[in-house]
């Protein structure tokens, strides 16, 4: 019984006793990254079309930083060919499919993140306006 405790506790120590931690707070730093580049961007290229007199931003706002994922889709198939040695079918068009997934979902969070900064942006700058 002193063994089953002892193997128990093990991953628990593994965990607290490491630096198991600094990986979330690295992550949340990314993410913070990855939201102010998103809204910085699509905030620049929504002022540029506002500047041409062409108002239809909102799924252009959307799109912009939404095709981060085609960079992320990119590397998967990059890092495919170039690191793993997969052969056989199946585990190809599983690899592809959860990947295209993933991208999908990135597309979704990024293009959402980029469109609210976007909306923010023009509503501030509207709102700035004095109509006499």
């Amino acid at each position: 019984m002193k063994r089953v405790a002892q193997y128990s506790c093990e991953p628990v120590c593994v965990c607290v006793c490491s630096q198991f931690y600094y990986l979330f707070g690295f992550l949340a730093l990314v993410f913070v990254i990855l939201i102010v580049t998103c809204s910085e961007i699509t905030i620049v290229l929504c002022y540029f079309q506002l500047c041409s007199e062409d108002y239809h931003w909102w799924w252009r706002a959307y799109f912009t930083s939404g095709t981060s994922a085609l960079y992320l889709f990119a590397y998967s198939a990059f890092y495919f060919y170039s690191k793993l040695d997969i052969t056989k079918t199946v585990p190809m068009l599983m690899y592809f499919g959860y990947m295209s997934m993933v991208s999908l979902g990135f597309f979704c969070l990024t293009g959402t993140i980029g469109f609210y900064a976007c909306y923010f942006f023009v509503r501030s700058i509207y709102a700035a306006v004095k109509i006499d």
